[in-house]
């Protein structure tokens, strides 16, 4: 009799456990806030297998749906790769050796696919750019995942908020889409007035390699110049002079900065 009793509460009880226990569709996921929070652990010295779990058992619809806007997209991706610069090569820094085979690899599992830096970089944030093409070159027959996720209009101010994991790399910090426009004007302002130095005398601006290697991105000379005369780097665009400074490659993690 007693056990009959029991029975609807014990029912009850096995629901609510049940529902207590189940994950959130990925679908409702808000997978800006979780690259904020893998960036957040890191800075915390927390682990952060459970969020790297997470995101290499999405469904590629789920990024698809979640990421719908070039903000969202350009946070997310941003996030993303400057974490996993900093778990990857904080447990294996020989890997920097051979950088071309680092960015190159795929090692990093997102909805399912193993991606690289590459992929990331200049496929989804700089949209289907050739890696050696200077900001001028297309690639090739990107594939589905890169064609469904990649930013409409990119913007070239990522090229200091990604952080290669290089000393001369822009430092990182946890990007938000409500926020993205502003932080990414003071990451580009901080990084070109503490990498640039101008010669009045010669008329010449030393600056940093990314202008080179990525100058269609800037718009060519002429679009750096502006960039940096905005900035207040250089009284004028006029007969000023570039000069490439080389990249310091060493290897510098846990490089956060506050935005």
């Amino acid at each position: 009799m007693k056990l009959k009793c029991l029975a609807p509460v014990l029912l009850l009880f096995s629901t609510f456990t049940v529902a207590q226990n189940t994950e959130i569709p990925n679908t409702e996921l808000d997978l800006n806030a979780l690259s904020e929070h893998f960036l957040e652990k890191i800075r915390n010295g927390e682990s952060t297998a459970a969020i790297q779990k997470q995101l290499a058992t999405l469904e590629l619809e789920t990024l698809v749906n979640n990421l719908k806007t070039d903000k969202q997209k350009l946070a997310f991706w941003v996030n993303t790769y400057n974490a996993y610069i900093q778990v990857i090569l904080s447990k294996n820094p020989e890997l920097y050796e051979n950088r071309s085979s680092f960015f190159s690899k795929d090692q990093i599992m997102i909805a399912g696919t193993a991606i690289s830096f590459d992929k990331i970089e200049h496929g989804i944030i700089r949209r289907s750019q050739s890696k050696l093409g200077l900001g001028y070159v297309k690639k090739g027959f990107p594939d589905r995942f890169e064609k469904s996720l990649r930013v409409e209009n990119p913007d070239y101010r990522i090229h200091f908020a990604l952080n290669c994991g290089a000393k001369d790399c822009p430092p990182v910090s946890i990007y938000t889409p409500d926020n993205l426009d502003v932080q990414f004007s003071k990451s580009t302002a901080l990084f070109l007035k503490r990498s640039s130095k101008y010669d009045p005398a010669e008329k010449e601006v030393y600056v940093t390699s990314l202008f080179s290697w990525f100058r269609g991105d800037f718009g060519g000379k002429d679009g750096v110049k502006e960039i940096l005369k905005d900035l207040g780097i250089i009284p004028s665009i006029d007969e000023v002079d570039l000069t490439y400074k080389d990249y310091d490659w060493t290897l510098a993690l846990d490089n956060f900065i506050d935005l």
